[in-house]
């Protein structure tokens, strides 16, 4: 701790040394750099669900602004290893966290280091001026060779304020209004409402069997992602290795303990498929697979907005008197994430292979530049966004692309808004951070004062009238909610003489959380749930849980701290 205060305090100095939200030159002198012939940059990303070129708008825009065409690798397919072998990462590196792998990469001096022949001063000057705080975390917090390679994400601009929600317990509103808006007290209650629903729209757009929630496994890690997210959403407690970790008291709560939070949910969501009210796809499909099931209306909850009703609640669903709103059970407490001047566990670096270093550098400035950052997730400005007097508006089409993903997208941009998504999946600042160029606006929409409209729909208007709030934001803030603090808290990893042991018992918990997921009774149910148990205990589940106990500690510590200096 003594050397986490020192950090603290070598920072604030920083911070108040400098202006924040200096101005330099924001982009470097990209004309110096822009490659005459178009070049192929390979991006690794950990966190992309896509593979191949980047495609549609955001690709012309890369083509047009950088001259460079945008390959997406993901991490499937023992493809970090591989690259390992290789000695080559990529071109830009985008990591899932700031643990083992990373600090393998730095060990084997795979990533470039920013400070070198002034790569950041010279080509990265935004974030040099408006990142200081989580560029000095990446040097010596997360880097073990004290070597500068980038930054976490989702950086903020004040410590004291929350992010925005995104465990909303989105539902189907206008189904619950048809069956009379009842009580939803706890998750048992849920059931009900679900089966009821499935009772008044047995099917979906395309006249597919509709479900209460359709799920995936792509994202699955150390457990099944949606069911210790669902324990995240209802008891307020983080991922934590092997179980949950609950940020207001640090205890740690294994997943497999019988009366601990995931084995909860798990119970849960078996109850759900008893009922005929889970996805039979779900253990095999992937994300986009869940994607249009909820595009298509084919599931009616999930705890995930952009899951739920950023991809139900078309213009065509909306006019319609269909969409998919917050409805909380009374008994959860959602958490929801304080933002972090440190940025978070998901970094942007460069490959030390790399044949355009300076290419690479000016790229990632420009994602950090509020224009930069908001064409990653609005689209081109002065196509889809503008900003006048100080205030952040959506054009015409942008008012489109941004309720109806489908929308075709004008010359000289290609296919629709979707086709061109952010496929490196990252961000670089929070989404709830004030956006400099604007007049106490932040990057979220749900904060412009251009969309803080009337209803724009009956259901829209039937929703707030319910919810007694003007956006699900609003609403959340009205639950029972708990803050998981930003810190400088960095997580150890899987320590080497414990990732075999690692690796076998989370395989163990996937599996076993999946099989107990379709189990047909309650004794089938309990039954594989015991052998999981004993299984994951045979393969060293006690010595896993035995240093995340410690980490526990370091975690409490470190966010004990950041409530103390805000």
């Amino acid at each position: 701790m003594k050397r986490v205060k020192t950090l603290v305090a070598a920072m604030a100095v920083a911070l108040v040394a400098s202006t924040l939200f200096a101005a330099p030159k924001q982009e470097g002198n990209i004309k110096k750099i822009k490659p005459k012939k178009t070049v192929t940059l390979d991006v690794y990303s950990q966190l992309a669900n896509y593979s191949g070129l980047q495609t549609g708008w955001f690709a012309d825009v890369m083509l047009e602004k950088f001259n460079v065409k945008i390959n997406i690798i993901p991490d499937a397919g023992g493809a970090f290893q591989t690259r390992m072998e290789d000695g080559n990462l990529g071109d830009l590196v985008i990591w899932g966290d700031n643990t083992d792998k990373y600090s393998q990469a730095c060990k084997k001096g795979l990533l470039l280091d920013w400070e070198a022949d002034d790569l950041l001063k010279n080509w990265g000057p935004y974030i040099q001026a408006n990142m200081k705080m989580a560029l000095q975390k990446n040097k010596y917090m997360d880097s073990p060779d004290k070597k500068l390679h980038g930054f976490g994400h989702g950086v903020s601009t004040s410590a004291k304020d929350i992010q925005g929600f995104f465990y909303t317990w989105d539902l189907r509103f206008d189904l619950y209004e048809k069956i009379g808006k009842p009580r939803i007290k706890d998750l048992y209650d849920l059931i009900d409402v679900l089966a009821k629903m499935k009772e008044i729209c047995p099917t979906d757009d395309n006249g597919n069997t509709t479900y209460g929630v359709s799920l995936f496994n792509d994202w699955d890690g150390n457990m099944v992602m949606y069911v210790k997210s669902l324990a995240t959403a209802y008891f307020g407690y983080d991922e934590f290795d092997f179980g949950l970790y609950d940020p207001d008291t640090g205890k740690f709560y294994d997943c497999l303990d019988p009366d601990g939070p995931y084995m909860y949910t798990l119970k849960f969501i078996n109850k759900l498929n008893q009922k005929g009210l889970v996805d039979p796809d779900s253990m095999t499909q992937k994300y986009n697979g869940m994607s249009e099931d909820y595009q298509n209306g084919t599931a009616f909850w999930n705890i995930f907005n952009w899951m739920a009703s950023g991809i139900y609640n078309s213009k065509e669903h909306l006019d319609e008197g269909k969409g998919m709103y917050p409805v909380c059970p009374e008994d959860a407490h959602p958490i929801v994430y304080g933002q972090s001047v440190y940025g978070g566990n998901r970094l942007w670096t460069i490959g030390s292979k790399t044949a355009y270093p300076e290419l690479c550098m000016a790229i990632i400035n420009w994602f950090s530049t509020p224009e930069g950052y908001m064409t990653t997730q609005y689209g081109p400005r002065g196509v889809t966004w503008d900003i006048k007097d100080g205030k952040t508006y959506f054009t015409e089409l942008g008012k489109k692309t941004s309720s109806d993903s489908k929308t075709n997208m004008p010359s000289p941009y290609s296919g629709t808004f979707a086709d061109g998504s952010f496929q490196i999946n990252n961000i670089t600042w929070s989404a709830d951070a004030l956006n400099p160029m604007t007049t106490n606006e932040t990057y979220n929409k749900i904060s412009w004062e251009s969309e803080q409209l009337p209803a724009q729909t009956e259901i829209e208007g039937n929703w707030r009238d319910w919810a007694k709030a003007s956006t699900p934001d609003k609403y959340m803030q009205t639950t029972k909610y708990r803050v998981s603090p930003g810190s400088l808290y960095t997580g150890a990893g899987v320590p080497d003489d414990l990732s075999m042991k690692w690796n076998q018992v989370a395989e163990c918990i996937r599996n076993g959380t999946w099989n107990a997921i379709y189990a047909k009774t309650d004794a089938e149910f309990n039954s594989i749930v015991e052998k999981m148990r004993a299984d994951a205990k045979s393969y060293g589940y006690d010595d896993c849980n035995a240093h995340t106990l410690k980490q526990a500690e370091k975690r409490a510590a470190a966010e004990k701290l950041a409530r103390g200096t805000k």
